[in-house]
């Protein structure tokens, strides 16, 4: 029993935050903040989605939807994109084209052989943009997925410039996410590595364990789905990735991004803080910060309106 406390309590500290775990005792009952129902296609017919293949061989889950100005939308560590649904569904409902896509070893999509790093990120966001031919789009990234677009900013800088006309950086950060030291790092890593992780999320308690990414008063819907998918995340592509972000620094490329760019932070983010919001600001030029009170970590599910308006904005600069 001490064991299984520790374990659980590791994961808890891994995926919220410490801050998070000492909040645990107020689950996820205490409210609504987003909106319940909001999951899914709604509506709209599901489409069936499109498989790109990348140089080494992993094959991405991809949807293409919609007609009118473009928005790619890559989403976080350990999820897919069924966290980008409620505001894909807004923007396809009012005239956008919307592509969303599985990060590699995520969803649907395959692992592939390449390293699991910063840089893969945007070797794949490339392959999506090509192969669905984007030009002139908003690359709007979630936490995870907004690395990737940074990442591209840095390491593909020519395909940023020739493809995207505005972005969108949302509950991420550029650098400065390692957990401390290399100690710590390779405990934190073998523990996603471990299945215990997938275990913990999926018992009875499971939503406890992400209630910190959240910020004032989530919907049980959302802490389902944000756990059932971070459950269901290979481990060892949640390890890879989580060593790749705690090493990250991108502050370099990202100081040469010339496209409007908006920065939306949750002021309850535990995971990544307002204060990498700002760095962010500080170093891309010209950078427009906007800050949602009460929100945490998870802003697409916490508030599809504002992020939606976001970008929605981003598409007419």
């Amino acid at each position: 029993m001490k064991r299984r406390r520790l374990v659980l309590g590791s994961v808890a500290v891994v995926v919220g935050g410490a801050a998070a775990y000492r909040r645990l005792s107020r689950s996820g009952r205490d409210g609504a903040a987003g909106q319940a129902g909001d999951l899914g296609w709604g509506a709209l017919e599901q489409p069936a989605p499109i498989t790109v293949k990348t140089g080494d061989g992993a094959q991405l889950a991809v949807w293409d939807v919609g007609q009118g100005p473009t928005v790619v939308l890559p989403h976080c560590w350990g999820c897919s994109h069924e966290v980008w649904l409620p505001v894909a569904r807004r923007l396809v409902e009012s005239g956008h084209r919307v592509v969303l896509y599985d990060q590699r070893g995520h969803g649907a999509s395959g692992r592939g052989t390449a390293e699991l790093s910063i840089p893969t990120l945007a070797h794949d966001l490339q392959a999506v943009l090509e192969d669905r031919d984007v030009h002139d789009a908003v690359l709007a990234g979630h936490s995870m997925g907004g690395m990737t677009i940074m990442s591209l900013a840095t390491h593909r800088t020519d395909v940023l410039h020739e493809r995207a006309k505005a972005i969108v950086l949302v509950a991420t950060a550029a650098a400065d996410l390692g957990l401390g030291s290399a100690q710590v790092e390779r405990a934190a890593a073998a523990l996603m590595a471990s299945p215990v992780v997938s275990r913990a999320m999926r018992s009875s308690q499971g939503h406890r364990f992400v209630r910190g990414v959240f910020g004032d008063s989530p919907t049980a819907e959302h802490l389902e789905l944000t756990r059932t998918l971070f459950a269901d995340c290979t481990p060892s592509v949640r390890a890879g990735f989580l060593t790749a972000m705690g090493t990250m620094n991108l502050l370099e490329g990202i100081a040469t991004i010339e496209v409007p760019t908006t920065v939306v932070i949750g002021a309850k983010d535990r995971l990544t803080a307002p204060t990498h919001s700002d760095k962010m600001v500080s170093t891309i030029p010209g950078a427009r910060l906007v800050t949602l009170p009460g929100r945490g970590h998870m802003l697409p599910l916490e508030d599809p309106d504002a992020v939606t308006d976001e970008i929605a904005r981003a598409v007419k600069s």
